[in-house]
């Protein structure tokens, strides 16, 4: 890292954080579009043509550093579980974690992916190793007025130092499980373990856990859904924050609206013909 400036050099450099930005929906970049169109015709499109040179990389000939910085700057933008749990011994933790998604909806479930923490005796974080012994966690999503809170959690503190003291947020008791949730968070996800999964390398050695969670209970601040619909959280309310590569974070700041295509509407059309006849275009 030492090539790298100062941080706090840099930020300075830096434009101020635009407050009075609000997010907008605009049109998709064509539309219009019809079936076997492929590429739009943005500025940048070529730099995605098919036959563009590519590299290809082989995960066992890398190191484990470069695979993982590879992996958090291409899949992007990643929502974030800002993770609160409670150890055997009462202990309160919280930590940001970006290997997250829901993964469905009846049972609503989510997923979470810790790393392994080979230093600790039992191999983990106190987050996968919270989520073991007792079963329960909660995920709450965070947002662009605590972004700087939530990340201060993601320190390397020992065990008992508290991220929730350090991070100045707030915990709001839960109804179905014992961890608190963030009271500053918009929407917030009371999960009992359904599964766990290790990760383990082909030499057998873990080196993370997949945890499944069965959402229980949702908390949902006043304001931040749709007033036609209560159950339609709105993103320009929410404001929440994604990761990108290295120590980045993005805002959801642009949206368009893309309805799905119908097939008993589009089979018969003219442009859906001639994408079949066509087949699939191949390189």
């Amino acid at each position: 890292m030492g090539h790298h400036p100062p941080f706090d050099e840099v930020e300075a450099s830096r434009a101020p954080f635009d407050a009075a930005f609000k997010p907008t929906t605009t049109r998709v970049p064509q539309p219009g579009f019809e079936a076997g169109g492929g590429l739009n015709s943005l500025p940048y499109a070529s730099d995605f043509a098919p036959a563009k040179p590519f590299t290809t990389i082989v995960p066992e000939d890398k190191a484990g550093a470069d695979i993982y910085k590879l992996l958090i700057s291409a899949v992007t933008p990643r929502p974030i579980a800002f993770v609160s749990t409670l150890g055997p011994d009462g202990a309160a933790n919280l930590a940001p974690m970006s290997y997250f998604n829901i993964i469905g909806h009846n049972p609503p479930a989510l997923m979470v992916s810790v790393a392994a923490a080979p230093k600790n005796s039992d191999g983990l974080k106190d987050t996968n190793s919270n989520i073991r012994t007792t079963r329960e966690f909660c995920v709450s999503i965070i947002s662009e007025p605590f972004l700087e809170a939530a990340n201060y959690t993601s320190i390397d503190a020992p065990y008992g130092v508290s991220e929730w003291a350090l991070s100045g947020l707030t915990q709001r008791p839960s109804e179905t499980v014992k961890p608190p949730h963030v009271a500053e968070s918009g929407v917030s996800m009371e999960c009992e373990l359904m599964h766990w999964y290790d990760l383990k390398t082909d030499a057998g050695d873990v080196t993370g856990t997949v945890c499944i969670g069965r959402i229980r209970r949702f908390h949902i601040k006043e304001g931040m859904t749709d007033p036609e619909d209560p159950m339609k959280v709105l993103v320009e309310k929410l404001r929440p924050v994604s990761r990108l590569g290295g120590i980045a974070y993005g805002r959801t700041t642009q949206m368009a609206e893309v309805p799905r295509p119908v097939w008993e509407q589009v089979k018969d059309t003219p442009a859906v013909r001639a994408a079949l006849e066509e087949h699939a275009k191949k390189l």
